[in-house]
């Protein structure tokens, strides 16, 4: 509950900025200005990455034994309540031998966050700067020991938003569910009758938790990125977009080298067609691409598959019970013979291709989203091969080679939708088509593709 709201806090205030929120109280403490946080990378290079705050601060890895003390900032910032509701429904078809259950829900969530007046905190980086010139990371402490093995980035607290009152956040929950038992006899030549209907139950849920935030809880905050040497000289990043590390680390995942994960992404998604009952995967992917917590829930889980993992649904509280049914029963799909989740056994080749598609469309705005979750199959394929040849050609593509669907001008219109939400435009003259990237397209234009790639190929897998 507490991350979600201070999730929807930044969406709402800082969409496009640095602000980063905290998803637990418990870290609130951590977040003192000038404090270390490390940035992990994730699975895939278009993930944004994961921040966890630690027990440090940057006076405590600098040599010498004198504190830096550069002052701070404290400013009113504003007063923020906001309510979010989503309309829920789901459908779930199990079937074991001679017994088959059918479960439809629908339900309604709702998160109310009142925050009251935040004030912010802000580091004088001028200050910092100056004082400290000259030191020194220490390269031995273990914390910077641990983070050089695993090509971590270490960054300071520059700014954080606090409550300044005690408030709260709230998540009521209604849900109707309804299920149908079937019962199948089982004569005695041993074939299988199914008979009339066995059972029908409703059942209805509601859940209405509050949680107290008290005063100067951390809710959000910004960092800057340190460059650190082999020989314990450091920079502070001070220029948006400017990456961090240690020197013998240090590698720009530049969106402007994409070539170097397109291909080979492309090819490791030809795996979904091994996967069974990809006909129904599909479908399930389509309505989860609707619900964008259920989205998040299913990459996260996947991801920790994908590492050996064995993920306890139960521990994700935000679900409503009719996300958390729809999650399980892709993850039934993706992994039909359940735990051990084991990255290095013989079949995890669908099960990675599976968590690349999904973290894919993750990471797609929620427009993108939208319209790929209402596009049927016969486009999917035609959006599949424009956007291959496009990609491919190093000229603009003869209008006469579109595939016959695009060329009717609803559909073309529909691929232009999609590619703008991605930031790209398709162009076109009398002589042929194109795409241009606007230059904050980012890795948006790759996950468009592997989206609709890896979703085409679900289809052809039904035929």
């Amino acid at each position: 509950m507490f991350s979600k709201a201070t999730a929807n806090f930044v969406h709402q205030i800082d969409p496009e900025g640095s602000l980063i929120h905290v998803s637990r109280v418990n870290d609130s403490h951590k977040l003192v200005p000038m404090a270390l946080v490390v940035k992990r990378k994730r699975f895939w290079p278009w993930q944004r990455p994961k921040y966890q705050p630690t027990d440090f601060i940057l006076s405590d890895l600098l040599l010498g034994d004198k504190a830096l003390s550069p002052g701070v900032c404290e400013t009113e910032f504003l007063t923020y309540e906001g309510t979010y509701g989503d309309k829920l429904s789901g459908k779930l078809d199990t079937q074991a031998r001679s017994f088959k259950v059918k479960v439809v829900g629908q339900g309604t969530s709702k998160l109310q966050s009142c925050f009251g007046r935040l004030k912010k905190e802000e580091l004088d980086v001028k200050t910092l700067l100056r004082d400290s010139t000259h030191r020194l990371v220490n390269m031995q402490h273990v914390l910077v020991q641990q983070l050089k093995k695993r090509a971590e980035v270490l960054a300071v607290v520059k700014e954080r938003i606090l409550t300044t009152e005690t408030c709260s956040v709230t998540q009521t929950k209604q849900e109707h569910c309804t299920l149908q038992g079937v019962l199948g006899l089982v004569g005695m030549l041993g074939s299988s009758l199914e008979v009339c209907l066995k059972n029908r139950n409703k059942i209805e849920k509601d859940s209405d938790v509050s949680l107290e935030i008290p005063s100067g809880t951390v809710i959000a905050y910004s960092i800057l990125e340190l460059e650190v040497k082999r020989n314990g000289q450091y920079d502070i990043c001070l220029q948006p977009g400017t990456i961090g590390g240690f020197e013998a680390d240090l590698s720009v995942t530049s969106c402007d080298s994409l070539n170097v994960v397109d291909g080979p992404q492309v090819m490791e998604l030809s795996l979904l067609a091994k996967l069974p009952q990809s006909a129904q995967l599909f479908k399930r992917l389509q309505e989860t691409m609707r619900d964008r917590p259920a989205l998040s829930c299913l990459q996260r889980v996947l991801e920790d598959m994908c590492s050996g993992e064995s993920p306890d649904m139960a521990n994700y509280e935000d679900l409503s019970d009719i996300q958390r049914e729809s999650v399980s029963a892709i993850l039934d799909q993706v992994n039909p013979d359940g735990p051990p989740y084991d990255s290095q056994s013989a079949s995890p080749a669908p099960l990675m291709a599976t968590q690349m598609l999904v973290s894919a469309m993750d990471e797609l705005p929620d427009e993108t989203l939208s319209l790929l979750s209402e596009t049927c199959r016969d486009v999917l394929e035609a959006l599949d091969t424009l956007m291959t040849r496009l990609r491919e050609s190093r000229r603009p593509l003869s209008i006469h080679c579109l595939p016959k669907l695009l060329q009717e001008n609803h559909t073309f219109k529909l691929a232009e939708r999609l590619l703008s939400s991605t930031s790209v435009t398709l162009k076109r003259d009398t002589d042929g088509l194109w795409m241009e990237a606007e230059q904050n397209a980012g890795f948006l234009p790759l996950l468009l593709h592997l989206s609709v790639h890896g979703l085409n190929l679900l289809c052809k897998a039904q035929q």
